[in-house]
């Protein structure tokens, strides 16, 4: 169950996001998770959409620097220490995190994951029987 992401380079200039979920919106792509990261001269959108080749097709025709990368959506029970424990396993394991993102609602909460071997990643938390959700999941939510 890896997702493609889409990873987007912006201009640190107003109405850059706004622009992009306008495009995708247009275009009729929902946006279902993402995130945003900035230094002084550009930010990087990630984000996880319902139709990734419409997405990427309509952000190149417009000039958008965008790349796919494999995540992991690890979901978990939103209390305390839920996460350490998923953790615990994936750093046992020697898996390394570039970064994470995540979201809760209600009881569970969803946390997108970029390690440094998503196939690798993938397996161990199956085999800790860790709940993985799928794109289509996330669609769903």
């Amino acid at each position: 169950m890896l997702i493609k992401q889409l990873s987007i380079f912006l201009e640190n200039k107003k109405g850059r996001f706004t622009e992009v979920a306008n495009l995708l919106g247009e275009a009729g792509v929902n946006m279902s998770a993402f995130t945003v990261s900035e230094n002084s001269d550009f930010g990087i959108l990630r984000l996880i959409v319902s139709d990734t080749d419409k997405a990427l097709e309509v952000l190149r025709e417009h000039h958008y620097a965008v790349s796919l990368t494999d995540v992991v959506c690890l979901h978990c029970p939103n209390r305390p220490g839920a996460l350490a424990q998923a953790m615990d396993i994936i750093t046992r394991e020697g898996i390394f995190v570039e970064y994470m993102y995540a979201f809760s609602q209600g009881d569970s909460a969803n946390v997108i994951i970029r390690p440094d071997n998503a196939e690798r990643c993938l397996e161990i938390l199956r085999a800790n029987q860790l709940t993985l959700l799928a794109a289509s999941d996330l669609y769903k939510l």
